[in-house]
C-alpha cells in the first residue's frame, strides 16, 4: 500500500538498522517530498502517494540506509528557529551551538551597536542568527572556504540578512587594521585520532571544518593567540570547544592573559563554550 501511514511504518522498519531516530527521519524526508509538514502526515494518513512521490522518497530513503545524514540529504536544517541551507561543504548545525547564542544574546544586548566577527561561519548560523537578533549589529563572517562563504550568503538572503559583510580569510589574514568587540567562532576541534570521526553525521562532514592538529587545540590556539590584537579593551571572544576540552582551553586563554575567563554547558550537561574578555588590545604583527 501506498498511504502515508504504511509508507512511513513500512520505511521506518526498514531504517532500523541504520538509524536510532528511524520514525522521525522517515516523516522528514517524506515531508520534504511531499513539501508539507509533519502535521499533515498525522492529519491525512490515509493519503495515497502517486509514483513520482514515491520514487522520490524511496531514492531518500536509500541515501539514508547508506549513512548519509538527513540535513544534507533534504539540504536544509533548522537552527534557533529558522531554516537554513546545508550541503557537504559546511558543517550540519547543532543545539550545542544555540548555548553560544544564548550567551551572545545576553552579551551584546548591553552594546547592541558592537562589531561581530564571526570565524569559519561555515552555513553562517552564528553571524546571521546574531544579525537577525540584532539588525544594528555590525557582523563580518569570515571562512576560508569559497564554497563555504557562498553557502553563508544563500542563508543569510534566505533569512534578511544581508547587511552581513563576508570575507575569504585564514582566520585573521585578511581582516587587514580592523578592531572588533566580539569574537566569536566555533573553529575545528576534534583530534586528528578521535574515532567520532568515524561514526554518523561526522563522517560525511567536511575534514576541514572539523579536525585540528594538538589534540584538536590548534586552531583554538591560533585564534586566542591572534584575537588579542583585535579585540577593544574589555571586547569578548567567545568559543565553542570539545567536551574534554574546558581545561586546556582555559589554561590557553589564561596564558595568553584574558581576563574573567568562564565556561558554560552545552544542552546535554556537557562544558562547550568559554568566553573571556580582553585585557588590553596588543599591535598587530606585521
Amino acid at each position: 500500500m501506498n498511504d502515508i501511514q504504511s509508507v512511513l511504518t513500512s520505511s521506518a522498519s526498514t531504517l532500523m538498522g541504520t538509524s536510532d531516530s528511524a520514525d522521525l527521519d522517515v516523516e522528514v524526508l517524506l515531508c520534504h517530498v511531499l513539501k508539507k509538514n509533519r502535521s499533515y502526515l498525522r492529519t491525512w494518513p490515509e493519503r495515497e502517494l502517486n509514483k513520482t512521490q514515491l520514487d522520490q522518497f524511496n531514492r531518500l530513503l536509500e541515501q539514508r540506509q547508506q549513512g548519509q545524514p538527513i540535513a544534507y540529504i533534504t539540504g536544509n536544517r533548522e537552527f534557533w528557529s529558522r531554516d537554513f541551507y546545508v550541503d557537504s561543504n559546511v558543517l550540519i548545525p547543532r543545539p550545542d551551538t544555540e548555548t553560544l547564542i544564548e550567551l551572545c544574546l545576553e552579551l551584546i544586548q548591553h552594546k547592541p551597536n558592537a562589531r561581530l566577527v564571526d570565524l569559519g561561519t561555515g552555513s553562517g548560523i552564528i553571524a546571521i542568527t546574531l544579525a537577525a537578533e540584532f539588525p544594528q549589529l555590525d557582523v563580518t563572517a569570515v571562512d576560508n572556504s569559497a564554497t563555504a562563504l557562498k553557502i553563508a550568503q544563500k542563508n543569510a538572503q534566505l533569512n534578511q540578512t544581508t547587511d552581513i559583510h563576508f570575507l575569504q580569510s585564514n582566520w585573521f589574514d585578511q581582516l587587514a587594521d580592523e578592531s572588533f568587540d566580539f569574537i566569536v567562532s566555533n573553529p575545528p576541534y576534534i583530534a586528528p585520532d578521535d574515532p567520532h570521526l568515524d561514526q554518523g553525521d561526522v563522517y560525511f562532514e567536511p575534514e576541514s571544518a572539523l579536525i585540528a592538529e594538538q589534540q584538536g587545540l590548534a586552531d583554538i590556539m591560533h585564534i586566542s593567540k591572534h584575537s588579542q590584537h583585535y579585540l577593544n579593551k574589555g571586547g569578548y571572544l567567545i568559543l565553542e570547544h570539545g567536551y574534554n576540552q574546558k581545561q586546556s582551553v582555559h589554561d590557553i586563554l589564561q596564558q595568553h592573559q584574558y581576563q574573567n575567563i568562564h565556561c558554560l554547558h552545552d544542552l546535554s550537561g556537557q562544558p562547550r563554550i568559554s568566553y573571556a574578555q580582553c585585557s588590553a588590545p596588543t599591535d598587530k604583527p606585521k
